[in-house]
């Protein structure tokens, strides 16, 4: 697809360098000797990005910014000028400059920059029609529950929607911390530009850098040219730093620079680029003990900790899980045409009491599966799976039950810690941070009881029937 470039420059020397340098099939190229034709091009005709000189006759290079800004929102503007000022430099960045360059200036540095905004211009136009999807997606009305626990998270996204603070949302894997990165997003004054996700963990720490920050050309094998990071992508928008306890602490400490400085510098170059986005984080991760261990940088850390939002594991708000099944049957009859009438109050204290060691999302698979399998009538206890009613029968085998002889409080209160301890490693398929997680106590803690009282971890964790 053919990009559009509009070069408002009253220099003709300039121009003409200009006009020569961006001489290429991929791209329309547009003049405009004054500001006053630069505003009727941008009435006139959709442009991606606008390469406008700061002082020209009929209207500065600030009033073609503001202009654009109003009639053509997806277009970059990039501003050159002979006059720099730390003043007009700031201006036009508040106003929503891509970037601010000097002349005299090189083609090694102009072409790069317009290069990238060209690129951000093109990714926000192949998810204009992803957005309106994405942002239905977004709202308060996906985060579902009606505890006290969630009405709390809820009332916290609404108070910090409005700013541009940095929030960090913890919570195991599977609460829905994206959902609320969303809804901080689409609530705020930013929802028109970007949400641009990535996940920390699922990228290499040798490519993460790049993907954050971008590269230039040549930076490294395969950098065949330049590329904007998703800190670009996002300029103006918001960026979702999902997984951020798995980073390195090599990019800890430039994640650190670029919270600091409002800037990125491209892997390979020189230049730091301005960037506006604001910048929500979330981690499954107690980066409290994760600083004290010397693994997450503490710096980073209260730079991040603006704003706490923690996602109760859903053990922790019972009350919506009848309201989230009830969701979940109703979405997965319409999504995959079935017609599941409900679910038996019978089957529904099992899901009830359960502690549900992947929480919403392991809640969500169970209900999306009974649904395509089952396709209609009423969810009974028989259609929930085995391992989950099997906890069920275990936990009331556990209980220990007082006769006339009496029993021994400490042995019996002893015996029943030990049986939750090995449920917890059972059901957490032997991961002891999350059994920690359901037993409520901090992994280092819950590994000194489990050397304190030699458990066989290799027992099974309950009756096999």
């Amino acid at each position: 697809m053919r990009k559009s470039l509009l070069i408002a420059e009253d220099e003709e020397v300039t121009l003409s360098l200009l006009r020569k340098v961006f001489r290429r099939p991929d791209l329309d190229v547009h003049e405009a000797r004054t500001g006053t034709e630069a505003l009727q091009h941008i009435d006139q005709h959709p442009v991606d990005v606008i390469l406008t000189d700061l002082k020209m006759p009929g209207a500065d290079g600030l009033a073609v910014l503001a202009h654009a800004r109003k009639v053509r929102p997806g277009a970059e503007v990039i501003l050159m000028t002979g006059h720099a000022t730390v003043e007009s430099a700031v201006n036009a960045m508040k106003m929503g400059a891509f970037h601010y360059i000097t002349k005299p200036f090189s083609v090694d540095e102009v072409v790069p920059l317009v290069d990238r905004a060209l690129e951000l211009t093109s990714v926000r136009k192949e998810n204009v029609s992803l957005r309106s999807l994405v942002r239905g997606r977004g709202g308060l009305d996906n985060i579902i529950g009606v505890s006290e626990e969630i009405r709390h998270v809820l009332g916290l996204v609404r108070k910090v929607a409005d700013t541009d603070s940095t929030v960090l949302v913890t919570g195991e894997s599977g609460t829905g911390k994206e959902l609320v990165a969303r809804a901080v997003h689409y609530l705020s004054p930013r929802a028109e530009r970007m949400l641009v996700p990535i996940n920390c963990s699922a990228i290499p720490a040798d490519l993460l850098e790049s993907e954050l920050f971008g590269h230039v050309k040549g930076a490294f094998t395969g950098a065949h040219a330049a590329r904007a990071g998703k800190f670009e992508v996002a300029h103006h928008g918001t960026i979702f730093l999902d997984e951020i306890g798995e980073m390195s602490p090599h990019l800890q400490a430039k994640l650190l620079r670029v919270l600091q400085e409002k800037s990125v510098t491209p892997v390979g170059g020189n230049r730091a680029i301005p960037v506006d986005a604001r910048v929500i984080v979330a981690t499954n991760k107690d980066l409290d003990e994760e600083v004290a261990e010397g693994r997450f940088r503490a710096d980073l850390y209260f730079r991040l900790n603006v704003i706490p939002i923690r996602i109760p594991p859903l053990r922790e708000r019972r009350d919506d899980i009848p309201v989230l099944v009830a969701h979940f049957i109703a979405r997965y009859n319409r999504e995959k045409g079935r017609a599941l009438e409900g679910i038996r109050p019978e089957a529904l204290e099992i899901l009830t009491r359960y502690p549900w060691p992947g929480n919403v999302r392991e809640l969500e698979n169970l209900v999306e599966r009974v649904v395509v399998l089952k396709g209609s009538g009423w969810i009974e206890p028989e259609d929930i799976p085995e391992r989950i009613r099997r906890a069920e029968r275990f936990l009331k085998a556990a209980l220990p039950v007082l006769g006339e002889s009496g029993m021994d409080i400490r042995t019996a209160t002893e015996d029943f810690e030990n049986t939750l301890i090995r449920q917890a490693l059972h059901l957490a398929a032997g991961n002891k941070n999350r059994a920690a997680a359901l037993l409520g106590l901090k992994r280092t803690t819950f590994v000194e009881m489990l050397k304190r009282k030699n458990l066989d971890l290799a027992e099974p964790a309950g009756p096999s029937s």
